[in-house]
């Protein structure tokens, strides 16, 4: 018998209209993943979000070279869930079983305090608690990215939408048991993470959100560079803004609609040249795999 030819690589179009996944056509993860808003306008709030945890702070100054490899990184990250949402559960899955071996690695004790933690408090990416957190900080910002820049979503589609990015979580190794079931709980716990004592930025968070800031993008992303600053700081909480030392202008609420106009006419194809959307996860595995060392 001769050699099969490889399966061509679907479309983006193909790849919404798919009934293969986890997700189908009209559901509201596909709907608000397939703004760039989503992404570009509240992917930085989320980065900060996530490393104000110190013990995520940590992890990633440790094992990560992000002050060389930042956007590559966040790059793989937007392949790992652009796969999870609009890629088949083959796909998914493979997705999931790389974030999890690279997630095992990474693993240590703080070499100093940070925040509530004193030194030598040990951490990993792969404990529940930080892994939820994370979890928390991808559906505030996308919620809070989609609305703002979109379009008011129905209080059934936020659950909607809170339903569906469980099944992320999960597919990310995130136990079932440790995710609030309900929005209204996903709220509280989120809303009691940001009047507590655990979430403060510390110094390393400092260093990585001044990389994210300041860094210069991809070059077939450079246009967007103003209005990703701008949303990262209106997005974050105003306690966190502050221990960021980021200020907030009126000027950049007025300026922000404007932003987000020009960024759904260029941002997907920018986006598509910047990461090569849609890789076999067996690529997305060995970038993966690279970036945790």
């Amino acid at each position: 018998m001769g050699q099969s030819r490889p399966q061509r690589e679907r479309s983006h179009a193909q790849r919404m209209a798919s009934r293969d996944g986890y997700f189908a056509p009209e559901s509201a993860i596909r709907r608000i993943g397939n703004s760039p808003v989503t992404p570009f306008l509240g992917g930085g709030a989320a980065v900060l979000l996530q490393v104000a945890h110190p013990l995520v702070a940590a992890g990633v100054a440790e094992h990560s070279n992000y002050q060389r490899h930042l956007w590559a990184r966040l790059m793989r990250t937007l392949r790992a869930l652009y796969l999870i949402t609009y890629g088949t559960r083959d796909e998914a899955d493979a997705v999931g079983e790389t974030v999890r071996a690279v997630h095992a690695r990474v693993r240590g004790e703080t070499a100093v305090a940070l925040g509530r933690f004193p030194a030598g408090t040990p951490y990993s990416a792969s404990d529940p608690e930080l892994m939820l957190w994370v979890h928390a900080t991808l559906v505030e910002t996308s919620l809070s990215a989609y609305q703002r820049y979109e379009g008011a979503l129905s209080r059934a589609d936020q659950e909607r939408y809170y339903d569906e990015m469980t099944v992320v979580a999960r597919i990310f190794g995130t136990p079932a048991s440790v995710i609030p079931r309900t929005l209204r709980d996903f709220r509280e716990y989120y809303d009691a993470q940001i009047a507590g004592t655990t979430i403060a930025v510390t110094p390393p968070a400092r260093e990585i959100a001044a990389v994210i800031l300041d860094a210069p993008l991809p070059t077939p992303m450079q246009l967007i560079g103003p209005a990703h600053r701008m949303a990262t700081r209106e997005h974050l909480p105003p306690r966190l803004r502050e221990e960021y030392g980021l200020s907030q202008r009126g000027l950049h609420r007025l300026m922000l609609p404007v932003a987000a106009r020009s960024i759904k006419l260029t941002a997907w194809p920018m986006l598509r040249v910047a990461t090569r959307l849609s890789p076999s996860p067996r690529l997305l595995g060995q970038s993966a795999s690279s970036s945790s060392r």
